[in-house]
């Protein structure tokens, strides 16, 4: 396996579609019930594309692809927000990585690993506060990579569906 990891474009969203459904079916394995995930799968990609394309255009948004052979084996989604100070010390921007996929059977091979220090490279030069990175409560492998990486536990994000 030869990885190359290189910054794109729109041009490459359809590529990432069999990754991120990957991801969201590891998600279905790795959340807490009774915690809800869309359950209809192109929807689900359709929704993502979209805010990929409108973040790009807007020009906050971020893409790294790990390609093999020219086969995209996993992605980084890369988003600026601005901030303020009001509980951490987040201004004027920060950086949230949205979305981070590696294929099921490339896992473990350093491809996530890669794929953060490309953001690292990217947000060095962006004059951002903090990295920011949301995680299925019990993706325990998720929370393992983070770790090594230098992220910690700032937040625990809730939710309360209505019941039915």
């Amino acid at each position: 396996m030869t990885i190359e990891i290189r910054r794109a474009g729109s041009e490459r969203l359809d590529d990432l579609r069999p990754l991120f459904l990957a991801l969201h079916e590891h998600h279905r394995h790795v959340t807490p019930k009774p915690i809800p995930l869309v359950a209809d799968d192109d929807a689900a990609w359709a929704a993502r594309r979209s805010g990929y394309a409108e973040l790009l255009a807007d020009g906050i948004g971020f893409l790294h692809v790990a390609d093999d052979a020219g086969t995209a084996v996993g992605y980084a989604f890369t988003v600026l927000r601005d901030a303020s100070d009001d509980t951490f010390p987040l201004a004027p921007r920060y950086a949230e990585l949205f979305t981070l996929s590696v294929a099921p059977d490339a896992r473990g091979a350093g491809i996530g690993s890669a794929l953060l220090a490309a953001v690292d490279e990217l947000i060095a030069g962006l004059e951002v506060s903090a990295l920011q990175v949301a995680v299925m409560a019990d993706n325990e492998d998720a929370i393992r990579l983070y770790r090594r990486h230098g992220l910690v536990t700032g937040e625990i994000l809730m939710y309360r569906f209505p019941a039915g």
